[in-house]
């Protein structure tokens, strides 16, 4: 089973420190064929960073922007459409609690920036808490995307920075499996370098989404490198 490992860097970094971060990984990572490491950098960086990204040809490691236009290029004043993002990133994060909760997105603004990804060749990064999987996955059950992966992001996690239990995370992740199966599922939620093993040992997910522990270089490539042998 392919694994991914997913760093969201959220509003931390500028051009400088997002390349030096690079460099610094570049020299720690080891990568292996199953496993594919996705870097989500701020808007402002992923333009540079892909470039930088080429020079170094670090083996799968790709870039993901951290949210996209429900809406096509246009009219509309400090949105970024998924056809501007095109050629920069492969992935796309879409509907993280945080944009619920700070920027006060729905349902629907998520299903239409899944669709927006899919028509210029973006992969979704669909973030799901348990809570709202069920009316979140279901407008998307008829979407030609065979490559959608499920992040299970519960959001006491996020907030509070306690992990959720392995064991209530294998509990969510099969509750999402029942209604997507197939489909690659990640767990966000205060993963270090210190709990990612007992996490990657869970048959049921194919990876892990970072959010913290992804602003340092060494961090993140330890958990990458837990990744590659569990």
């Amino acid at each position: 089973m392919k694994r991914y490992i997913v760093g969201n860097w959220k509003c931390h970094k500028r051009t400088d420190d997002a390349k030096r971060w690079l460099d610094t990984f570049a020299s720690l990572y080891r990568p292996t064929p199953d496993l594919e490491v996705i870097i989500a950098p701020s808007f402002i960086c992923l333009e540079s960073l892909s470039s930088h990204l080429q020079d170094l040809k670090l083996d799968r490691v790709a870039l993901a922007a951290q949210d996209i236009s429900p809406y096509p290029k246009g009219g509309y004043t400090g949105a970024v459409a998924a056809d501007l993002v095109r050629g920069l990133a492969d992935y796309v994060i879409v509907g993280h609690s945080e944009r619920r909760r700070y920027f006060h997105e729905t349902n629907q603004d998520v299903v239409n920036k899944v669709h927006e990804a899919v028509d210029f060749g973006l992969r979704p990064i669909l973030c799901l808490e348990r809570s709202i999987a069920m009316s979140q996955l279901a407008p998307l059950t008829d979407i030609d995307c065979e490559k959608l992966v499920i992040a299970y992001c519960p959001v006491d996690a996020l907030t509070f920075r306690i992990p959720e239990s392995p064991e209530k995370v294998n509990e969510g992740v099969r509750f999402i499996a029942e209604m997507h199966p197939n489909r690659a599922i990640v767990y966000g939620g205060s993963i270090t370098p210190d709990n990612a093993r007992e996490y990657c040992s869970l048959p049921c997910l194919a990876g892990l989404m970072v959010g913290a522990a992804s602003l340092d270089a060494k961090s993140f490539a330890a958990i990458c490198n837990v990744a590659a042998i569990a």
